[in-house]
């Protein structure tokens, strides 16, 4: 290792007698990573150059430790601003760390040579939109220079990750525009390829290294970017004259301290530019005045599917499993990716045996012949699995490209390397929750009775407050109970960043939270944001925050006139008076509130759903419907709490009897002022007849009226628009209560030809919410028309808003199945019936039979 370089490696490495050895690669290309190691193996250099931010030099040692697992990503952010942050990204087949880890089994130093990320964040801030924005998005700005080789996201990488200005270059305008979205297009249109991949395959991952020519592919690649800077020059880019003047001087100092025993792995885009002879005041020129800002780094976790350009990540490749599999695999990489497949389908219950593996490798190979190229590649063995192991279908592909070709494939790095005291303290509470961050999305049930589970969602709900969105809440599945969460669950790179952003709110996940929830209680614009907050507190259990909210909370409700907003913010106050019973969180300051401010709203309401424009009525209508669902919720809060104290406190007023009797009087008022918009006064109607508040025939005396000629047809739409419109089950009430549809079809049929187009729209709106079965039903009964109507012609009705008589062939119908559920003999079913036909036939009987057998007379009673 102390010698000096063969000669022989040298003419073979770059084409001249004396310098560093210039290994210039793709990033992200296995062909690139086998061709370093097996270059390095046969140099044998004293020291390795990588390109990369000086500051990471202190983390290369990490890369050897046993907790570090590719992919990762060096992660560099500003100190007082981590929002401004950038990748390095890394994965097992990435040439960079290739080099990394021959230098540290051979004990060899490495290092670094790229401009320091304290130029690189703080020049960001200033250049144009075009490079700052790229390199100040977490998501965008994931390699040295911003957007990884291409311009368009779905185009290949070039060999280096800078894109050249075309307004400054020279040559043919096509050229330039070709060069600066991918030189590997330019080169693959050279040779005669239209896809630059399959040229990039066939030249270097399908070539392999054979004995003494390993420094041929970069001789190669070296030439042909020689040839393209020399006519194209660097485009004008600063950033590359910068960067390259910068790496110049790094290899300059490498080889006054090992002289010509250096080795060089960069971009193959900058290999031209290294070489080049500068003079050394000319590069410190260049460097001259640039711009600094504290910057920390650090190793993350990255992912595979944010090496793909499918989710948005520019790095330059489409598949970075296949590429994974190409790298890993000793030999026979078809045959064993064949399999793989092969494994996938039949774990998702797909018909696949050995045959399909031995029959879609023959086609592969086949394919590979046909198309003049060495080897299978990914779009040749992508066509056979499509043949012959998903027979056509693109629908089973899709699952393989997803978890094959991409991949779900997450990192992780030790704890030795360096984070921030939350980021410390959140892998601990993972790791005592046993929630690991995983790459691919999945279902997280939590039943917040097990302590376990209740931890997870305390976690989970204040990283949602601290804008870490590990996790979002989704609907519970076969269970409304409020002790049940569910969660669906992605860990995402960029988490990271978002972590060193929460950073600044505290050194632990619980301090950070509640700073962070008091900071969003002092800056929230409207009531309804306060009340939102103080749910989400205690969701996260934070009880030295929820006390600054509350207090803000009441101060905001005592001053907020404004009727709309109280009623906005009245259903998240009211929800979260329910999260006491299984968080164990008191919610006594809370009960109050939600007093106070729902004898405001009752008393505010109606006045404020006067004179309202139809903009405005259609908003005040949503109020309405929240405000009932909070009170409905409330006064179940409430009947709970009075019964949990029964004899302590008689008032009526404390029970949810009373606050639902007062929101009934203010609906009532809201139905029948004529000054209230139709919808709103529909809406009110609607909500009393779903709460049986209307006595029998109410509705559809309501509906006359306001469906009588002297009411125009605009405001008599509209009405019907908030009585039955929406997805509120409208639609079945008309399909169960055919004097109301009645009532509607007469209306219709009566409107005047020049207002009819004015109600159209309204009525659309109101029927095209409607599902289709429902649609259809409703049309059939139209159809039939109101002479033919079975039930029109009742007068009365048991329960208001259904049918009027009893359907006894349907109560018949069950009755089978009771005796069966409670286990009756023949015996019981024959008396049963006996009962049950009396009690159909005459109601006195009826009575009777229920003081002489309660048990048949019960299942009657059911039948009915």
């Amino acid at each position: 290792m102390n010698g000096s370089l063969p000669e022989a490696a040298r003419a073979a490495g770059a084409g001249r007698g004396s310098g560093p050895l210039l290994l210039g690669v793709r990033h992200h290309g296995p062909g690139s990573a086998r061709a370093v190691r097996a270059a390095l193996e046969a140099a044998s250099p004293r020291t390795v150059l990588i390109e990369g931010p000086q500051e990471a030099d202190a983390l290369i040692a990490l890369a050897a430790e046993e907790g570090m697992q590719p992919p990762v990503a060096l992660l560099a952010h500003v100190v007082d601003e981590p929002g401004r942050s950038a990748f390095w990204p890394l994965a097992e087949f990435s040439p960079e760390w290739v080099a990394i880890r021959w230098a540290l089994e051979h004990g060899v130093p490495a290092r670094f040579i790229d401009l320091p990320a304290t130029h690189t964040l703080a020049w960001g801030q200033e250049e144009a939109p075009d490079a700052s924005g790229a390199q100040n998005r977490p998501d965008a700005s994931a390699t040295p220079d911003g957007p990884d080789a291409s311009g368009t996201p779905d185009g290949p990488e070039a060999p280096e990750t800078s894109a050249p200005d075309t307004s400054q270059t020279s040559g043919s305008g096509a050229s330039e525009e070709a060069i600066r979205i991918d030189p590997l297009a330019v080169l693959a249109e050279t040779a005669g390829y239209d896809d630059p991949e399959r040229w990039w395959e066939d030249v270097i991952e399908h070539r392999g290294v054979r004995g003494s020519d390993a420094f041929g592919p970069f001789e190669v690649l070296g030439e042909a970017m020689g040839a393209l800077r020399e006519a194209y020059g660097s485009g004008g880019h600063e950033r590359d004259l910068v960067r390259e003047a910068y790496m110049r001087l790094q290899v300059r100092a490498a080889q006054r301290e090992f002289g010509d025993d250096v080795a060089v792995v960069c971009g193959a885009w900058h290999v031209p530019a290294l070489r080049h002879k500068t003079a050394v005041a000319a590069d410190k020129a260049l460097l001259k005045g640039l711009p600094k800002a504290k910057v920390d780094m650090t190793w993350v976790p990255w992912t595979h599917r944010r090496l793909a350009r499918a989710s948005g990540y520019g790095a330059g490749i489409d598949s970075p499993g296949w590429y994974g599999h190409l790298f890993s695999v000793p030999d026979r990489p078809i045959e064993r990716w064949m399999t793989k497949v092969a494994g996938l389908l039949r774990g998702e219950d797909r018909i696949v045996s050995s045959a399909h593996v031995i029959e879609a490798v023959r086609l592969a190979d086949t394919l590979a012949a046909m198309r003049g190229r060495p080897l299978p590649g990914l779009t040749e063995s992508t066509d056979a699995v499509r043949a012959v192991m998903c027979e056509g279908s693109d629908v089973p592909l899709a699952l393989v490209h997803d978890r094959l070709i991409v991949g779900d494939v997450l990192g992780e790095v030790p704890e030795s390397a360096p984070a921030v005291p939350l980021q410390r303290d959140l892998a601990r509470i993972q790791r005592r929750l046993r929630l690991k961050p995983e790459a691919l999305e999945r279902e997280l049930e939590l039943d917040l009775r097990k302590e376990n589970d209740a931890g997870r969602s305390r976690l989970l709900h204040r990283l949602r407050l601290l804008g870490i969105e590990w996790g979002a809440p989704t609907e519970s599945r076969g269970s409304t109970g409020t002790f049940r969460e569910t969660w669906r669950l992605r860990w995402e790179p960029e988490l990271a960043v978002r972590v060193a952003e929460a950073g600044v709110w505290g050194t632990t996940v619980l301090a950070a939270a509640t700073a962070k929830a008091e900071a969003d209680a002092v800056a929230a614009g409207v009531l309804a944001d306060v009340t939102t907050l103080a749910e989400r507190c205690l969701l996260a259990e934070l009880p030295d925050a929820l006390p600054v909210v509350m207090r803000i909370l009441a101060d905001r409700a005592a001053l907020d006139a404004d009727v709309g907003h109280l009623a906005q913010a009245l259903p998240a106050l009211v929800r979260s008076l329910r999260y006491g019973d299984v968080r164990g969180t008191g919610t006594q300051a809370l009960a109050e509130v939600a007093a106070g401010l729902t004898e405001r709203v009752f008393v505010g309401l109606p006045p404020a759903c006067a004179a309202l424009d139809a903009d405005a009525a259609e908003e005040m209508r949503r109020h309405v419907d929240a405000v009932h669902g909070g009170v409905g919720l409330l006064g179940e809060v409430r009947t709970e709490a009075s019964s949990a104290a029964a004899g302590q406190d008689p008032r009526p007023e404390t029970d949810g009897t009373g606050i639902r009797t007062r929101w009934h009087t203010v609906l009532r008022t809201l139905s029948a002022r004529e000054a209230i918009p139709g919808v709103i006064r529909g809406r009110a109607v609607r909500l009393l007849l779903d709460d049986g508040e209307l006595v029998e025939g109410e509705a559809a005396r309501l509906m006359g009226l306001v469906l009588s000629p002297g009411t125009a047809p605009g405001d008599a739409a509209a009405w019907i628009e908030g009585f039955v419109g929406g997805g509120s089950g409208g639609g079945m009430l008309l399909v169960h209560d055919e004097r109301l549809l009645g009532l509607v079809d007469a209306w219709l049929t009566g409107v005047p030809g020049d207002a009819f187009t004015d109600v159209l729209p309204l009525l659309r709106r109101t029927f095209s919410a409607y599902e289709p079965g429902v649609r259809g039903t409703l049309g059939e009964l139209v159809r039939r028309g109101p002479g033919t109507r079975e039930r029109a012609a009742a007068t009365g009705s048991a329960i208001p808003g259904f049918a009027t008589d009893l359907d006894t062939d349907r109560a018949d119908a069950v009755l089978p199945m009771l005796r069966l559920l409670l286990g009756l003999d023949e015996n019981d079913a024959d008396a049963d019936d006996a009962t049950g036909n009396d009690a159909v036939g005459n109601s006195a009987n009826n009575s009777d039979a229920n003081n002489s057998d309660a048990n048949d007379n019960d299942l009657a009673g059911v039948g009915r």
